[in-house]
């Protein structure tokens, strides 16, 4: 069912990128990145097969060797992924802690969060981009909660570029490898997809739960 609904939307992603080469990957990534859930899964493979055919140059620059056009794919999807996240950032940046602030306290959010969050991401803040950028789901939203906690521009946007190259130039290295039979690797990685979101479920139910039993005792 769910494959049903989505396979307009993949057609149309398949068919940008076929019609605009490295920008159409760029396009696609950006959109991921500003936390609507494309599949970098599909995307990125794809761009490697189209650097199987040999289609994946810019302007002309490539032709001939596979090893740049998967660079070129690489690059311009991390690319993507900085573009894209200027708007995931900026509405938490600028919206996000206000609206916590004012809205929090009916999901159980308080200013003190907000203060431990931009306290994390001031210590650990490249780390956590840069491993964020590397894991499934985790990878569409990480730039609201950096942008919440005012995580400093510059260094966000460098870990963001450093963790979603490995990313981009490894799914597009895999899609070139496995050539006409790139889609096998959107299953393969949809297992990561549930894993990581029932992690992410299961710490919300924890948060949850934490919060009633404090409620309770008081």
């Amino acid at each position: 069912m769910l494959s049903r609904l989505l396979s307009p939307i993949i057609a149309w992603m398949l068919m940008v990128m076929a019609a605009m080469g490295p920008f159409g990957v760029m396009l696609l990534m950006g959109i991921e990145s500003a936390c609507i859930p494309l599949p970098s899964e599909v995307i990125m493979p794809f761009a490697g097969y189209l650097a199987f055919q040999g289609k994946m140059t810019l302007f002309g620059f490539g032709a001939g060797s596979p090893a740049l056009q998967i660079a070129i794919a690489g690059v311009f999807g991390a690319l993507g992924c900085n573009l894209g996240s200027i708007p995931a950032y900026e509405v938490g940046a600028w919206g996000g802690r206000p609206a916590v602030e004012r809205f929090g306290k009916y999901i159980w959010l308080s200013r003190s969060h907000l203060d431990l969050a931009h306290g994390f991401f001031e210590r650990h803040g490249g780390a956590a981009v840069f491993v964020g950028r590397l894991l499934p789901v985790v990878r569409t939203f990480i730039a609201l909660p950096a942008g919440i906690a005012e995580m400093n521009r510059t260094r966000f946007h460098l870990y963001t570029f450093a963790g979603s190259l490995p990313w981009c130039l490894g799914l597009a290295f895999l899609g070139f490898k496995l050539g006409e039979h790139w889609t096998t690797l959107g299953a393969y990685f949809h297992r990561f997809d549930l894993a990581i979101g029932l992690v992410l479920l299961g710490g919300l139910i924890w948060f949850v739960v934490n919060h009633l039993r404090g409620a309770v005792r008081n």
